[in-house]
């Protein structure tokens, strides 16, 4: 008998999505668990913001072909096969982070960007798969968002909590995500991988070439701003403030933490949109990016460590909203037999936004323009952003 997206199937639980979850949010530490050490290595290498910030970046340019071949692996060989492996790269990249040279770090991270890329789409696909086969379908989104989100928030917080009281900091930092890694691989071998949702009805399943023209016109705009408000507050405004604070590490540990945590409080939110009409959904989605880019061109001018902190909230709730619809988006629009690959698609769209700090940084040594005017200019092209999607909503009507 052939399984349905909504129609329970005996062999699969409803908690054994967990065990793609734990692998998810296994692989989200190891990709975040950098960020709040970014002051250190200034500090210790003598490193410029425009450096480290190609350091944090280089991280989506392993990201995006990892995440286009581990979907379409995935979707071929099936979940676990790919899932296992970007768990070991993941370990990998951390065991060269402990390295501690400029030329490790570059590596690690470039690996780490690889791990995620071919963690994040089959994971996502797999959580939605698992969800459907215990007839949850509509429960995969926020699976997946929140078990992300999960490890993007402990990754960043922990590290630094580590940092700033271990001995070895740049080593230490690291441990917790080696320990997380061992357990996320038993958890993953025993998670059931041969449930797949079964071919939508063709009124329900995009075309091809329509699926590629909702790419294009929608989710390239859209996507950008899922990481790129994330990322602002992960790299770019704690080091504005890092000489502003006694302790810069727990400092920057707390705001990429707590970032993150706001991250999974917006899901109920980006859930409860979903009963908005389908072209209203991502413009509305915009609003908290537009309020979290304006707080942070003024807390880049106040140079305020209270103010980057409550940005950071914001700017992690933006990221959790846009994230969450966006998942939904595509996972609505895809073809189930071609899930992996498409999630992969969005979501290498989305970590577009991982160089919007290198290039703020870029921009601030080349142009010499302030880091609040820099903010303002960007906040300019959300909004431009933000009314392209409402144009083609209309359009689309």
């Amino acid at each position: 008998m052939i399984t349905t997206r909504e129609e329970k199937s005996p062999m699969v639980s409803r908690r054994d999505w967990l065990g793609a979850g734990v692998a998810l949010a296994a692989v989200g530490w190891g990709a975040n668990q950098f960020s709040p050490l970014i002051v250190l290595y200034q500090q210790r290498l003598g490193l410029s913001t425009a450096t480290v910030d190609a350091m944090f970046g280089l991280y989506a340019l392993g990201l995006v072909p990892a995440l286009v071949a581990g979907g379409r692996l995935s979707d071929r060989f099936g979940r676990r096969p790919v899932m296992l492996p970007a768990l070991a790269l993941s370990l990998l990249a951390s065991c060269l982070l402990m390295a501690g040279d400029v030329g490790w770090l570059f590596a690690g991270r470039f690996l780490a960007g690889v791990a995620s890329g071919a963690a994040f789409g089959t994971g996502a696909a797999w959580v939605r798969e698992l969800s459907a086969a215990a007839g949850v379908a509509a429960a995969g989104p926020r699976r997946s968002t929140i078990a992300m989100t999960a490890g993007f928030a402990a990754g960043p917080f922990v590290a630094g909590v580590v940092a700033q009281w271990f001995p070895a900091p740049t080593v230490t930092a690291y441990l917790p995500h080696l320990v997380l890694v061992a357990a996320a691989v038993p958890a993953a071998w025993r998670t059931p991988e041969q449930l797949r949702a079964a071919p939508a009805p063709v009124a329900e399943a995009a075309a091809p070439q329509r699926l590629t023209r909702h790419f294009l016109v929608v989710l390239l705009p859209f996507a950008p701003w899922v990481f790129g408000s994330a990322s602002i507050a992960l790299a770019y405004l704690p080091t504005l403030v890092a000489t502003h604070v006694d302790r810069p590490l727990l400092f920057t540990a707390i705001t990429t933490g707590a970032g993150a945590v706001a991250g999974i409080a917006a899901v109920p939110l980006g859930n409860a949109l979903r009963r908005l009409r389908s072209d209203r959904i991502l413009p509305v989605a915009m609003v908290p990016v537009l309020i979290g880019i304006a707080g942070a061109a003024a807390a880049a001018w106040a140079l305020s460590p209270a103010a980057v902190l409550v940005t950071s909230l914001v700017l992690g709730f933006a990221y959790g909203v846009t994230q969450f619809c966006g998942l939904a988006d595509i996972q609505q629009a895809a073809d189930p037999r071609s899930l992996g690959t498409a999630t992969a698609v969005y979501q290498t769209f989305t970590y577009l936004g991982f160089a919007v700090p290198f290039l703020l940084a870029v921009a601030h040594e080349r142009l010499r323009l302030a880091p609040p005017t820099l903010l303002l200019v960007l906040l300019a092209v959300a909004a431009l952003a933000t009314g392209w999607l409402v144009l083609t909503g209309r359009a689309r009507r």
